[in-house]
């Protein structure tokens, strides 16, 4: 008897652990966080900055309307793309172009490259292009800025270590070299880079806000937990998503939007960023 009112029991756990993960591997969130710091302008209080990262050309909707209606409904002031747009293994560059030229009409668009887009080799160009064509700001270890009534902020990009050199002992000194060669000013920084295990770099060199990816928000999420794997940082990683900080740096991890290697994830529902700027004066 106990045996059979258990089957049922058992059998509504099943269902709903499938229906939430098919939810949750087929869906699009928005994630909101806030900044707060006394470096902040207050013209750039309430300043709203839409984070797409590792879309590794996922289709949500035909031509991807349900990220674009998500993202127009925030209203952000910027667009940041944090890499991995496209997908080496299946790569469409047409629908990722396709994509950014709809959020352009929305806001200006930020993007940085990551290691997948430096796996399309030579067809990386061609992305580019298309990119600039339709009018994204392409950051190629740059910085440009942003004023509001006399008042500045620095948006820079960093390219994927891969890049330079694919061996992971080597990133932390690239990046390093790439920022240090910026020559970024005082003014408040957000620096877009596909990487987030190197956060200590981004601390040593007091960037005060970094938006990043790449970790597929460890891909398998356990409650209470975090994520199991990530990419360059193996099994349970520190930055797998969400909000660090550390002496005057600030970072925040994209769970990004869809998958590579590994097809489905678990209790990881893909994600879109809002991230707004307070001025604490």
């Amino acid at each position: 008897m106990k045996r059979k009112k258990r089957l049922p029991i058992f059998l509504l756990i099943i269902i709903f652990f499938i229906l939430w993960t098919l939810w949750g591997n087929l869906t699009v969130g928005v994630t909101n966080y806030s900044v707060e710091s006394s470096r902040i302008p207050e013209s750039f209080d309430k300043f709203k900055i839409a984070v797409i990262s590792d879309l590794h050309n996922a289709e949500f909707g035909k031509d991807n309307s349900d990220i674009v209606k998500k993202v127009k409904r925030e209203n952000p002031d910027i667009i940041a793309i944090t890499g991995d747009f496209v997908d080496s293994n299946k790569t469409d560059i047409d629908l990722a172009v396709s994509l950014a030229k709809q959020l352009v009409e929305i806001a200006p668009c930020y993007y940085v490259m990551g290691n997948h887009e430096v796996w399309l080799f030579n067809r990386y160009e061609e992305l580019q292009q298309k990119l600039i064509d339709v009018g994204v700001i392409v950051l190629r270890n740059e910085v440009v800025k942003i004023t509001r009534n006399y008042e500045t902020i620095q948006i820079a990009g960093l390219d994927d270590p891969d890049y330079s050199n694919p061996d992971i002992y080597y990133h932390e000194n690239i990046l390093d070299k790439h920022i240090k060669e910026m020559n970024l000013t005082d003014d408040y920084c957000i620096l877009l880079s596909h990487r987030p295990e190197t956060f200590s770099v981004y601390v040593e060199n007091n960037i005060d806000l970094v938006l990043a990816g790449h970790a597929h928000g460890g891909q398998f999420r356990i409650p209470f937990v975090g994520g199991f794997y990530a990419p360059n940082q193996g099994r349970w990683p520190k930055y797998d998503a969400g909000k660090f900080t550390e002496n005057l740096t600030t970072m925040i991890v994209s769970r990004g939007i869809c998958n590579s290697i590994i097809p489905i994830r678990i209790n990881n529902r893909p994600e879109i960023l809002i991230v707004e700027l307070v001025c604490d004066k």
